[in-house]
């Protein structure tokens, strides 16, 4: 199994300054980085490429479609916008040497017309984003659609959301992302969620119920770690959390507190536990670098 963080943890941005925070993840005992191109015009990625490979990491990146290039809306220029768009940060991420593109990166992060999705919004978000994977056809990419709570979007909410969507989408390099904060809020049963989602997923995000450290929080790890098992999920398991102390990223993900005595230690404190509990379920032999955690 292979451990990654998101960069927004640490950073609010993802430019050249920000290269050193490869050789920081990579001290803390990660396998990979999840790198989010804030602005895709100033996204280094041959030098994030040529670093990573130095260290021997392994990159993902996660973005999400801003309003302006929303693929479910009304208008086709902003449809076609959003293609665009996704094109761009697929060719980006290329570069760079991701191998999973994940997030809300099939629909507008935060667009919640009021209603229930419809008919109309579900084709189009279809028709994208099947031309976006067609896009990356040839590329060692895969690109995985996360599943998003009420209060973020009202497109994909569920598992079998995902897994509907990525087989109308109907390539082979379309799969479903997971994320334990919002399945929390979505799923009746958040274990039988990924059961039903099986080979589907591509990616999984194992984040605390409050965004903070994992087994201090609400989400049933044991039975999450278990269904992880069942399906053969042999991927990426992702912390993803954000600093509170960077006001323009926490206004957008209503963090206004910490979860740790620094994003460092949650980070770490975080992987500690991750390893722990996959080494119970999957045997020791699925965890390279096993430290007991500082706390469960």
């Amino acid at each position: 199994m292979k451990f990654a963080v998101n960069s927004l943890l640490f950073t609010g941005t993802m430019t050249t300054d920000d290269l050193p925070l490869l050789n920081k993840v990579a001290d803390m005992g990660f396998d990979t980085l999840e790198v989010t191109p804030v602005d895709p015009d100033a996204f280094p990625a041959k030098a994030l490429r040529a670093r990573a490979a130095d260290l021997g990491l392994s990159l993902n990146a996660n973005f999400a479609l801003p309003v302006s290039a929303n693929t479910i809306s009304p208008d086709p220029a902003v449809r076609q916008a959003g293609i665009d768009l996704g094109r761009k940060v697929v060719d980006l991420c290329v570069e760079a040497g991701v191998e999973i593109y994940c997030g809300a990166n099939y629909c507008a992060w935060g667009y919640l017309p009021g209603r229930r999705r419809t008919k109309k919004e579900w084709d189009w978000g279809v028709e994208a984003f099947r031309a976006v994977c067609a896009h990356a056809a040839d590329a060692p990419i895969t690109l995985a659609v996360e599943t998003l709570n009420r209060f973020e979007s009202h497109f994909l909410n569920t598992a079998a959301d995902a897994v509907r969507f990525v087989e109308e989408v109907g390539l082979p390099n379309a799969a479903v992302h997971l994320d334990t904060f919002h399945m929390l809020r979505e799923e009746d049963d958040l274990a039988g969620a990924i059961r039903a989602t099986g080979n589907r997923m591509a990616y999984f995000h194992a984040c605390g119920s409050q965004r903070g450290v994992p087994g201090r929080d609400m989400v049933p790890w044991d039975a999450t770690f278990e269904a992880l098992h069942a399906i053969g999920y042999d991927g990426t398991i992702g912390i993803e959390s954000f600093n509170p102390d960077n006001e323009k990223l926490a206004q957008l993900v209503c963090i206004w507190r910490d979860f740790a005595a620094s994003p460092d230690a949650l980070a770490t404190e975080s992987l500690a536990y991750l390893k722990v509990k996959t080494a119970e379920v999957f045997g020791p032999d699925a965890v390279a670098g096993l430290a007991r955690p500082a706390a469960e």
